[in-house]
């Protein structure tokens, strides 16, 4: 089975400007990405995906491969479906290039033991501190028994409304995807709940696709804003 990492890098973000070159003692943070993804064996190839001149130099600088794709794609997802049309993978492993900290044998977990034609599959893990389940960017997840995802929100869900004291889930960045449920969310439009939320994984929900998700006791940080990063480069400092 043929698998591959695609990690994405979007120079334009939203929320830190231009976080994948974000400078990590003495290294951007794309390539701390980078070098976490390639400890996995599994990979037969390791792959950055960027629209943007700047995050390509840094790849060249740095010996890392990488693939220009479309200024267009309005969702991470639609570019990753673009590299499934350039380069042929039985599965393909997103890790988004804003996790410096993951760590190899929690992108493991997402690998299939057996491929079907759909399959997509997405870790997550239980939220620790409070205020993480207010903070809208990180994506809430209810799931059923059998770990499908039953809806996405940035909101905080499930409510409490019972006695029953609820534990909260969130998404991680790390997804992987088959061919063919690459090829159906690019031949799906977006719908409502997903232009509502802002999540594309809704694509998949709202059509009662399978998307299940991977529980991880592991934890890392999603670098979204100044704070997050300031958080990273100090625990890189004191692990060394």
């Amino acid at each position: 089975m043929k698998s591959i990492a695609v990690i994405p890098a979007r120079y334009d973000s939203s929320r830190l400007h231009g976080k994948p070159l974000a400078d990590i003692h003495g290294k951007p943070m794309i390539w701390w990405v980078y070098n976490q993804v390639k400890q996995v064996e599994e990979f037969d190839m390791v792959i950055v995906a960027t629209d943007d001149k700047r995050i390509a130099d840094a790849c060249k600088s740095l010996n890392i491969d990488f693939v220009m794709t479309s200024n267009q794609h309005k969702t991470m997802t639609s570019r990753i479906h673009e590299v499934s049309s350039k380069i042929d993978s039985d599965v393909y492993v997103v890790v988004n290039g804003d996790e410096p900290l993951i760590k190899p044998a929690m992108i493991r977990t997402v690998f299939p033991q057996t491929l079907g034609d759909f399959y997509a599959r997405n870790l997550t893990s239980l939220i620790s501190d409070p205020s993480d389940v207010l903070d809208v960017t990180n994506i809430k997840v209810v799931f059923n028994d059998d770990m499908q995802a039953a809806y996405m929100s940035r909101s905080p869900i499930p409510y409490p409304k019972s006695t029953v004291t609820p534990k909260y889930f969130k998404h991680l960045g790390v997804v992987a995807y088959s061919k063919d449920a690459l090829d159906f969310y690019a031949n799906t439009k977006p719908g409502t709940l997903e232009l509502v939320e802002d999540i594309d994984y809704l694509r998949f929900i709202e059509n009662q696709k399978p998307f299940q998700m991977v529980l991880t006791s592991e934890s890392s940080i999603s670098v979204d804003t100044p704070k997050d990063l300031e958080k990273v480069r100090q625990i890189i400092a004191e692990s060394r």
